[in-house]
């Protein structure tokens, strides 16, 4: 036994099993014929080696991280041409021990987990395979952030990688500016100031993205370095862009100082840089000042209606803004989902409303709170529809007020009106992540999972630290039957729920989220306990008990889920229907006479509150 460095990569079949479930023998054939007539020779061709075959699955390794890279973009591009079959291939440079003709330790355990978070039909890196490969082979490297993994005690950093686009030699594309701006650093003695540095961050982030002549990273990759000392020059090269901007804001009193600097992200030169000692009620002065000034370093043309966009911050009382910030920053830890954090951020915004009653982007932040209560506690959302009326009425262009009214016409099963409002929203702001996150959470209530998982994800990769996305996304891959997906978001589920359990330990909601992730990771004592818990903590709660009930459905729990549905159905028999088009995991126990029986039971208390028995 010895140990050594090299790189291994990780290959396996999306959904597999489901596969296998639908055409047992067409599926075993299409494997067959892949791996004879794609895996097997590029594999061999690369100078790969196969230590383990896992049926679905293999593990190979190479002495060259470009070797490697060629090999799993030619596997999937001759693969994308099977009918019906995927891979998610992952590659690793780390050390192994060798015992035999096996390999074995963490760097092959690395590249697994490195697998499983590849999209389907794509290939993921660790930052140890890309700082090898770059600038030695033509690809493109999107950054997919750090992730904490099953079994790895360090955060693992990935990178999708795929082949560059042939360019003709004779024309050379124009090199647009693009620009990440991080999150200022709260230097104010008081440390629950930082809501209002990261306002100000985002805020910033917001106006330079509506400069059309420059490209700016999303919140999400940007916040991804909150709090830690950053190499600039680094930043600059892992997100692909020509210059960064770092600052920090103290907020004492009536007073704000905020420092900026802009720096070039291939010369670490400083390109612009600005000191401001200001009263607090010239922070809306300042923000513009601000951003029209990195225009200005950067020599590009801000056009009119631009600078009008820039400068429209839908109030002019900085205690309302301040308070409004003080709600967005609840909202973007996820507090949201819980009864405190949605009850927090609606007592806030309506003082918000109170001070200000034009305040559009309050009012719409009072309808996203109010939509999503309503969702979780199964009470009336009248208000929320009334709050977002308010907000659309003061700007129509609100991107989250369509997104929370779109959510609203869903919850009342008026999916038309729904989308209407949804497709208002991302056509407004592509970017949003409110009309994202509810466009797949609509598709969700549609029954049409595989086409939530995009809005999903694009939402996750916009604002990761809100959660929701994780949970959903888990619900989603879990339903399609991509059970190597739903561990990942298990885990990731799982994580912000212990850490939101730790604030709220009677959230029912994220009881529920966490019940749900440890049955998928096969834990199904600690689902009974939060299960137990729940019940006793928060029995009203409608939302935790269909996640204890999908939690038991996907332990095979019989009994467990037959008592849980009996629980809601006797609650709730308008959520039968729901139950029937939502948990096809529930089919197993169908055909039980206990489920029959109820299901009977549940259709006549229905009939008798609607006067009908259509289902």
């Amino acid at each position: 036994m010895h140990r050594k460095l090299t790189v291994i990569l990780s290959a396996d079949v999306v959904g597999y099993s489901s596969l296998m479930e639908r055409d047992e023998a067409g599926t075993l054939s299409r494997l067959k014929d892949n791996r004879a007539g794609v895996f097997d020779p590029q594999v061999a061709k690369h100078g790969g080696r196969q230590f383990k075959l896992m049926g679905d699955g293999a593990l190979v390794e190479f002495g060259s991280v470009v070797a490697a890279i060629n090999c799993a973009l030619a596997i999937q591009e001759g693969t994308a041409k099977a009918d019906g079959m995927r891979y998610r291939i992952g590659i690793n440079l780390g050390e192994v021990i060798i015992e035999g003709d096996d390999i074995y330790g963490e760097g092959v355990n690395v590249a697994a987990r490195i697998q499983a978070l590849a999209p389907v039909g794509g290939v993921a890196l660790s930052k140890m395979v890309r700082d090898n490969v770059d600038g030695k082979m033509p690809c493109v490297f999107e950054d997919m952030g750090e992730h904490s993994v099953k079994n790895i005690e360090r955060p693992v950093h990935v990178f999708k990688v795929s082949a560059a686009q042939q360019e003709s030699p004779t024309v050379e594309a124009p090199r647009k500016l693009s620009i990440c701006v991080l999150p200022f650093a709260n230097m104010s003695d008081d440390p629950q100031q930082e809501y209002f540095s990261d306002g100000i961050s985002e805020d910033i982030i917001t106006d330079l993205s509506k400069v059309s002549a420059l490209a700016v990273v999303s919140r999400n990759s940007s916040f991804m370095y909150k709090g830690k000392h950053v190499d600039l020059p680094k930043v600059a090269r892992e997100l692909k862009v020509s210059h960064v901007l770092e600052g920090s804001v103290r907020k004492a009193g009536g007073r704000l100082r905020i420092t900026a600097q802009l720096i070039d992200g291939v010369t670490n030169d400083h390109v612009w840089a600005e000191r401001y000692d200001r009263d607090l009620n010239d922070i809306f002065a300042l923000q513009d000042e601000i951003s029209e000034a990195i225009v200005k370093a950067l020599k590009l043309k801000l056009l009119p209606e631009e600078k009008k966009a820039i400068e429209k911050r839908g109030t002019d009382s900085v205690e309302a803004y301040n308070i409004y910030q003080m709600a967005r920053h609840i909202y973007l830890t996820g507090s949201v989902v819980t009864a405190r954090g949605s009850e927090a951020i609606i007592r806030l915004c309506t003082g918000a409303v109170k001070i200000d009653p034009d305040y559009a982007r309050a009012w719409g932040m009072i309808a996203l709170a109010m939509t999503i209560r309503a969702a979780v506690t199964g009470g009336s959302s009248d208000e929320a529809l009334a709050a977002a009326e308010r907000a659309l009425s003061l700007d129509p262009s609100l991107p989250e007020a369509h997104a929370a009214k779109g959510r609203f016409l869903a919850n009342r099963q008026d999916f038309k009106g729904a989308w209407i409002e949804i497709e208002e929203a991302l056509r407004l702001d592509p970017v949003s992540y409110e009309a994202n996150m509810m466009a797949g959470i609509v598709c969700t209530q549609e029954g049409r999972f595989a086409d939530a998982i995009p809005y999903l994800e694009k939402a996750n990769k916009i604002i990761a630290t809100n959660g929701t996305a994780f949970g959903q996304l888990l619900v989603c891959y879990m339903t399609i039957g991509d059970k190597e997906r739903a561990r990942h978001y298990a885990e990731i589920t799982l994580a912000h729920a212990q850490a939101a359990l730790g604030r709220e330990p009677d959230s029912g909601i994220v009881m529920g989220h966490a019940a749900f992730s440890l049955a998928v990771l096969e834990q199904p004592e600690r689902v009974k306990e939060l299960v137990s818990h729940g019940l006793l903590l928060d029995p009203d709660n409608e939302v935790m008990k269909i996640s204890f009930l999908r939690a038991n459905a996907v332990l095979r729990d019989a009994d467990a889920t037959i008592s849980m549905l009996n629980i809601i159905l006797k609650q709730s028999p308008a959520r039968l229907a729901y139950v029937i088009k939502m948990f096809p995991d529930l089919a197993f126990i169908r055909n039980d006479p206990r489920y029959k029986e109820m299901f009977a039971a549940a259709e006549a208390r229905l009939a008798q509150v609607t006067g009908s028995t259509d289902r």
